[in-house]
């Protein structure tokens, strides 16, 4: 289940860090992924990003933003093989998402639940029993698998009262950093080139994905975030259109970095308004 935040205020205090790193982070581009992909490049090594990269780097983010709302995955490894994921929609416009979130511990299912987040936290809920595709209740739905619904999570949340969200604001964890992350990958303007060029993204090599090449770039390094020469915690996937696809964070102290699958444009998603609770 994602973890609440600590008593003691330490969690608050390192979650105000993580902010304002993925803030700077968050300067140069996105992209997502997590279906499986095979390098294609013929280039062994690294290098630093050349114009055309850099200028289709700096795109991505408005690209981004004018395809909203976007359907998006994220996983996360929260150590202890629990594992959680997120399925649902992010609107760029307001800096919005809501979806369903799944925990997995190395013994099978753990929790399951409704999930919505903006740039100030994450609020969780449960998934209301026999809602059919419309929202209207249908019997015998949901509740011998714990899946809920097959109806999509944006409509779901509609018919859950403000009162029934559980709201907190972000903590260290990989999922809120990753959710975090998630929400401020759009911008309304695209970035400038040059200066993602000047503050070291690096091209590491070509994937294909779902049938597309994709450069997968080591993005801009903010002062302090990386000793220097050493690579950005976020990698993205951008295509030759500026399009993104996936955004991998490393996290400290964990093996498998978050990873953020940003799979296309869901123009028939409304999120509703009720779980505003953050902003």
């Amino acid at each position: 289940m994602p973890r609440k935040t600590k008593a003691d205020g330490r969690a608050p205090r390192r979650a105000g860090r993580l902010t304002a790193l993925i803030a700077i982070l968050v300067c140069g581009a996105a992209a997502g992924g997590l279906v499986a992909y095979r390098a294609v490049s013929d280039e062994a090594t690294e290098r630093p990003v050349t114009t055309d990269e850099a200028g289709r780097l700096a795109l991505s983010r408005l690209n981004l933003y004018q395809a909203s709302p976007v359907s998006v995955v994220l996983t996360a490894d929260e150590g202890g093989g629990v594992s959680i994921r997120v399925e649902g929609i992010v609107d760029y416009r307001n800096h919005r998402g809501v979806g369903r979130y799944r925990t997995t511990g190395a013994s099978g299912p753990m929790d399951h639940g409704l999930i919505v987040w903006d740039t100030g936290g994450l609020g969780l809920a449960p998934e209301p029993a026999g809602t059919g595709p419309t929202g209207a209740p249908t019997a015998g739905t949901g509740t011998s698998t714990g899946t809920g619904s097959d109806a999509p999570a944006w409509q779901l949340a509609e018919h859950i009262p403000r009162q029934g969200w559980s709201p907190r604001t972000y903590t260290a964890d990989p999922l809120d950093a990753g959710l975090n992350l998630l929400v401020q990958l759009g911008a309304d303007r695209p970035d400038n080139p040059l200066l993602l060029a000047q503050s070291g993204a690096r091209w590491l090599g070509r994937d294909r994905i779902d049938g597309r090449d994709h450069d997968r770039i080591a993005g801009p390094r903010a002062q302090g975030a990386a000793p220097d020469g050493a690579r950005s915690p976020l990698t993205y996937w951008v295509d030759g259109d500026g399009g993104l696809r996936r955004v991998t964070m490393r996290m400290p102290g964990l093996g498998t970095p978050t990873t953020v699958d940003l799979t296309g444009r869901q123009a028939d998603a409304k999120l509703p308004e009720a779980p505003r609770l953050t902003g």
